[in-house]
């Protein structure tokens, strides 16, 4: 029941308001931009890319993880569950059609096997857990940055938090693919220090055959951060088959360096491949292979070429 003077109480501020969801809040990350941060990864991201190291954050709805080996039978799980999208098993048999990503299964397993990817948090909440570690961000010039998915999938949030962060006095940086509408993008740059923005290639038919979206989106969001003003590192995923031929890293490469003066290189790796297999997927890369030595040197030395520092 509400107390007789909460009428009276001033107005919430806007970060308690804004409601998102999470899948992690990762603490001590050093790959995610400048000094000590905390990656905050949201849900939600409207790209399909196949070598995906985060496919718990692709959809944007919570739901249930399953790591078999860890199931001791006990049944717990399908007490739980309020409509009976476990059957028995040992792993259980998830109905993944009918579950709704509650987490009552998760919450009764007593060895983890099940686990909630996403959960609704207020931007206040994630800004108090980010703020926690405020010092260390203070003495290596870290901050928090806002991953995933895709940040500018929830707009209203991630502006929520960015916001109350740099009014704690905590750097910001957001991981973006780019592709979205010039308006939630801008709307995240007003609070935004950095842009870490993964270019994957510039090839329109590739781009669509393998992400699902059309490019233009992609270069026309890199051209507004640029012209903006806020610091921009291009991300290049180096993938085989894609873009590791001297042919399609050069126009990546060119392409930034119209934009910026900093490139990051993210070799393919399949660790992710476990994470599909427990939310109940098909791992789209495999047999796709990890780039050679060779494809990762030619890579720094063009990018050098084209003028750009090459970053951790």
């Amino acid at each position: 029941m509400r107390s007789a003077d909460a009428s009276s109480r001033p107005p919430r501020p806007a970060a308690e308001e804004s409601v998102g969801t999470v899948t992690d809040v990762q603490r001590f990350s050093v790959h995610d931009g400048p000094g000590i941060r905390t990656t905050v990864f949201l849900k939600g991201c409207p790209l399909a890319c196949p070598w995906c190291h985060n496919p718990e954050t692709q959809r944007a709805a919570p739901e249930i993880a399953l790591d078999g080996t860890r199931c001791i039978g006990c049944g717990e799980c399908r007490a739980a569950c309020p409509i009976g999208a476990i059957q028995e098993g040992r792993p259980p048999r998830l109905d993944r059609e009918r579950c709704r990503g509650c987490g009552a299964c998760a919450e009764a397993c007593p060895t983890m096997a099940l686990s909630l990817c996403g959960q609704r948090m207020s931007a206040c909440e994630v800004t108090d857990l980010v703020a926690r570690d405020l010092p260390f961000y203070e003495t290596s010039g870290g901050g928090v940055t806002l991953s995933g998915g895709e940040p500018t999938a929830q707009p209203e949030f991630a502006a929520a938090v960015l916001a109350a962060c740099r009014a704690r006095g905590i750097g910001t940086a957001i991981e973006t693919s780019g592709w979205c509408a010039p308006g939630p993008l801008e709307r995240l740059l007003r609070s935004t220090d950095l842009v870490l923005f993964d270019l994957k290639t510039l090839d329109p038919q590739a781009h669509r055959r393998l992400l699902g979206q059309p490019l233009a989106p992609v270069l026309a969001s890199a051209r507004l951060v640029a012209a903006r003003g806020v610091p921009l590192v291009i991300r290049v995923p180096v993938v085989p088959g894609l873009n590791d031929d001297e042919a399609s890293l050069g126009a990546i490469l060119a392409f930034a360096a119209g934009l910026t003066d900093r490139v990051v290189f993210i070799p393919l790796h399949t660790l992710a491949e476990a994470k599909y297999r427990r939310l109940g997927r098909v791992y789209p890369a495999a047999g796709t292979p990890e780039p050679s030595p060779e494809a990762l040197r030619r890579a720094r030395s063009l990018a050098e070429a084209a003028g750009l520092a090459v970053v951790s």
